[in-house]
């Protein structure tokens, strides 16, 4: 599977979920403890956000606060559709994946901001779906090639704040759980 299949299904993934929220779980817990559901969908919006901008060539000081605080407004699908449709169509976009992207941490290939942002929504996938009771199952292929792509990774981007530490688990886990819990997950 390449980025933009993985990229689409780990969207689509979110995108189910974002669907199931009932109007009174937006304040709910996730796994994600600083967060709620409004406020892990808003990071997921928000990031939608900004991909067509960095794609595109901008800095982020070009951005600047622009993205900030809640971009979910009266109506958290609709800002979520929006967002995610604006994202989905700069992937598509001739050359996309191939250029470089300004990111906070510094320049780095378009290719690996996709496999972050990938990486990105699927794991919030299941947090959401924790947050609001849901089928927490994940795409199994998806699964795959997103640790694929960064069990290898994970020790480098620990203790740089983007996830928390890795969670022990049986060497028998089923693919998913092993990934939860390289990026501090339990099932």
């Amino acid at each position: 599977m390449d980025l933009l299949q993985a990229h689409h299904r780990a969207m689509a993934e979110f995108d189910a979920r974002v669907r199931a929220v009932a109007d009174d779980q937006w304040s709910a817990s996730t796994p994600c403890t600083e967060w709620s559901v409004h406020d892990l969908v808003n990071h997921l919006v928000n990031e939608q956000l900004w991909t067509p901008e960095l794609l595109a060539g901008a800095r982020l000081e070009d951005v600047g606060d622009r993205f900030d605080g809640d971009q979910l407004g009266d109506d958290p699908v609709l800002s979520w559709d929006a967002a995610a449709g604006a994202a989905r169509t700069a992937w598509l976009k001739q050359g996309a994946t191939t250029g470089e992207v300004f990111v906070t941490g510094g320049v780095i290939p378009a290719e690996d901001y996709g496999w972050q942002m990938t990486m990105d929504l699927t794991v919030h996938a299941w947090d959401l779906a924790r947050g609001i009771g849901a089928d927490d199952t994940l795409d199994p292929d998806l699964v795959e090639v997103v640790h694929q792509v960064f069990a290898p990774q994970i020790p480098a981007m620990q203790g740089i704040g983007i996830f928390a530490d890795p969670v022990s688990v049986s060497d028998q886990a089923d693919l998913q759980t092993r990934l939860l819990s390289l990026l501090g997950r339990q099932r």
